[in-house]
């Protein structure tokens, strides 16, 4: 055997046994992965390629831990709003008494005395209470009760039946209260869907969070008590039940938003829509409630409709032209002083005529809502306010005074 025959059997010697290593290795790999996945098989994550040399993975997916996260973060939010806020919210108890001309006993109409039971919250360190007015409706004096136990007589020193708010003012020393003012926030940037929180006394158990979202903004509620309605009320569907009446809803920065007054329901128990008065219609309204006892609120003296097809085609008008169709101006009002003339019929009671308000001072008015959002927000008594009217096809300008509104 030569050289070179010897060089290749060495070779030959070296790469066999390079490959009996790397079988066994191989075998033995093969022989453990096989054990470990008949005592604990691997679950495969969809559409995630598995790699034999990767570390374990968690085989909870990124989804799930994202959704327990937030619904934790979320949690102690809303705890640590109650606690930066529960301090400030107060139950209030009123005791009214109600006369029964038709039971008369020894000479005198029978008396009785019926208990209230509300909400409200600290508007400022000198002991004001912000509550609906329907709470205390009927009292000059009632109970205000905080978180703490304590209990506080209180004056009822401004009344707004339109807007159904309320101020109080403790008159017992709460030096040892250290109140703790709300903040008022910005309800005209409220977005539909934007979550809010409601804090009361349901039924009479004292400091009750419930949550939800503004499900819709700038509504008009009917005030049947006070012949007008309350312009721009935020509806949502955090749980209000008899008892929330004058609490905080308050936004997730823990500022109060509106003031929970109403519910929409068949049997006066929480039903899935609620109403707010907006925390911009209080800070209007508050200053001159403290300072005055009532608050002076503009009057246009009219009463009119949202224009409809039916409506429109009747007096000559396009199918979905927008305006408020004037049915009755109030003798004496600053409408009719200014020359803005009502509907008027033909024997048949078909309309014949009548003024459509379609502007006020430029902006447009699209509805009866818009109307009175507009006065509302924007107007004063003794402010005068540029009508754009549609009479019979022509544009008319008018110009009217506002009056203070008359009582109802």
């Amino acid at each position: 055997m030569n050289g070179r025959e010897k060089i290749q059997l060495s070779v030959i010697g070296v790469l066999l046994v390079m490959l009996a290593v790397g079988f066994t290795t191989n075998f033995e790999s093969f022989v453990t992965r096989a054990v470990l996945s008949e005592q604990a098989p691997q679950i495969t994550v969809i559409g995630e390629k598995q790699n034999d040399n990767a570390e374990p993975k968690d085989t909870v997916r990124p989804a799930m831990l994202a959704t327990e996260t937030q619904a934790k973060k979320q949690s102690s939010q809303l705890t640590l709003m109650f606690k930066q806020v529960e301090n400030s919210v107060v139950q209030i108890t009123s005791k009214v008494t109600s006369i029964n001309p038709n039971v008369i006993i020894n000479g005198n109409p029978l008396e009785s005395q019926s208990t209230k039971l509300g909400s409200g919250f600290v508007y400022d360190t000198s002991g004001h209470i912000i509550t609906n007015n329907h709470v205390v409706e009927g009292a000059k004096t009632v109970d205000v009760r905080f978180v703490d136990g304590n209990i506080y007589s209180a004056n009822v020193i401004g009344t707004d039946p339109y807007n159904d708010i309320a101020v109080l003012q403790i008159t017992d020393d709460f030096s040892e209260e250290n109140l703790q003012p709300v903040i008022l926030g910005d309800s005209s940037q409220l977005e539909v869907g934007q979550q809010v929180i409601a804090i009361g006394n349901p039924y009479g158990l004292s400091g009750t969070v419930t949550t939800g979202i503004v499900s819709q903004v700038g509504r008009l509620l009917p005030n049947s008590d006070a012949g007008y309605s309350i312009p721009n009320v935020i509806q949502t569907d955090a749980a209000i039940n008899p008892g929330n009446s004058g609490g905080p809803l308050l936004d997730m920065q823990g500022h109060v938003i509106g003031i929970n007054t109403a519910i929409q329901s068949g049997t006066g128990e929480f039903s899935g829509i609620g109403f707010a008065v907006p925390s911009n219609t209080v800070k209007r309204l508050i200053p001159s409630l403290i300072e005055n006892g009532k608050y002076s609120h503009p009057w246009l003296g009219v009463s009119g409709t949202s224009l409809t097809p039916d409506i429109a085609k009747q007096i000559g008008l396009p199918k979905n032209y927008k305006g408020v169709f004037v049915t009755t101006v109030i003798p004496d009002g600053p409408a009719q002083k200014a020359g803005l003339q009502e509907s008027s019929y033909n024997i048949n009671r078909e309309i014949k005529g009548g003024d459509v308000i379609i502007a006020m001072d430029g902006y447009q008015v699209r509805d009866i809502d818009d109307l009175i959002i507009y006065l509302a927000d924007n107007k004063n008594v003794g402010d005068t306010v540029v009508l754009q009217v549609n009479r019979n096809n022509n544009l008319v300008e008018l110009t009217a005074m506002l009056q203070e509104r008359p009582a109802n």
